[in-house]
């Protein structure tokens, strides 16, 4: 039995130049981090008792005789693409699927690594980040950025450069008192809404080309972030927040709603120096920055909404649980 821990990550600049559209012509660069909330893919092979082959549990259960009849996408190109045969799979996560956390590419990551794994083998940060861009985005056909694959697969607080057809991640050195203190002035709120990103990303690709001058904008606020988390007042740092927020919200209507704009509005009016919507807009989390006098206040305003505690991870995808098994397919089973 294999058990695969995956975290969520944290986007905070640089959303929208991941799009190989934009990045193969302008470059693109983001910075992220993982945070200590995960998704855990196990899986074993399941033994030859069953009238079924697959038993796959996520939201609901499906028991299958072949890979093909699976109907998650995900489950079923990632076992194709790796020949996966009778499994058991169980998902689980510390948060709600759809909520702007990169939960489907954290999934992705888990199911890859967890397949190598249970086939014995050990494959590297880097492999597992290109073959889960490579299941999400080409096999099943899904619109989308690159970062939030090779976000899952590192781990912690990192510039992600794209060029070309490549990516490079870099971690950002910052003393741990620091990051302690940036840590300390984030809020996180769930906003009730989870949505499909793809399709906003589907929107967002489509206007790649009419949007490109907003872009590099947004290109240029990561270099500033940087020099603000390695040299600067962290202050500014919320503030460049609201800065993005801004322009991101001008990339398409769906990025935000009357409802969240309204959220947002009132934590700025009780003290938030800025924030963003996680992820591709919609719904999902509310991210804040807020000096910790001021977090009582927010907390208050925001009332109607969830508030999600959470702290830096720089682990990045891990194995929580191996146990080899011998297997032999189906057709090669004798009796003794």
């Amino acid at each position: 039995m294999i058990i695969a821990q995956v975290p969520f990550r944290m986007s905070f600049f640089g959303g929208g130049t991941d799009f190989p559209t934009f990045y193969r012509e302008h470059g693109g660069r983001v910075i992220s981090t993982s945070i200590d909330k995960y998704c855990y893919v196990s899986v074993r092979h399941l033994p030859p008792f069953f009238e079924y082959k697959n038993n796959i549990v996520y939201s609901v259960r499906e028991n299958t005789k072949t890979a093909e009849e699976i109907q998650h996408p995900a489950i079923r190109e990632a076992m194709k693409f790796l020949d996966m045969r009778d499994l058991s799979l169980t998902y689980d996560a510390d948060l709600p699927a759809r909520s702007g956390l990169g939960s489907s590419s954290s999934f992705a990551v888990a199911l890859l690594m967890s397949f190598y794994a249970l086939k014995g083998k050990y494959v590297d940060k880097r492999r597992l980040a290109k073959e889960a861009i490579y299941l999400e985005r080409v096999l099943c056909g899904e619109s989308g950025g690159e970062q939030d694959q090779i976000a899952a697969a590192y781990g912690g607080l990192n510039k992600i450069e794209f060029r070309d057809s490549d990516f490079e991640v870099s971690p950002i050195i910052i003393s741990s008192q620091r990051k302690q203190q940036l840590n300390d002035c984030l809020m996180m709120f769930f906003t009730g809404f989870s949505r499909f990103s793809f399709s906003i990303q589907a929107e967002h690709e489509k206007s790649i080309p009419a949007n490109a001058q907003r872009l590099m904008e947004i290109l240029s606020l990561t270099d500033q972030a940087e020099k603000i988390l390695t040299d600067g007042d962290l202050d500014e740092f919320g503030r460049l927040l609201d800065h993005t927020w801004q322009l991101k919200r001008g990339l398409t209507s769906a990025v935000s709603t009357d409802t969240i704009d309204r959220f947002y509005d009132t934590a700025k009016a009780a003290g938030a120096l800025g924030g963003k919507l996680l992820g591709a807009g919609g719904g999902g989390f509310l991210l804040l920055y807020v000096r910790p006098e001021k977090q009582l206040s927010v907390r208050k305003a925001l009332s109607q909404l969830k508030e999600i505690p959470f702290r830096f991870e720089s682990g990045g995808a891990r194995i929580l649980y191996y146990v080899s098994e011998s297997y032999v397919p189906a057709k090669y089973e004798v009796n003794i």
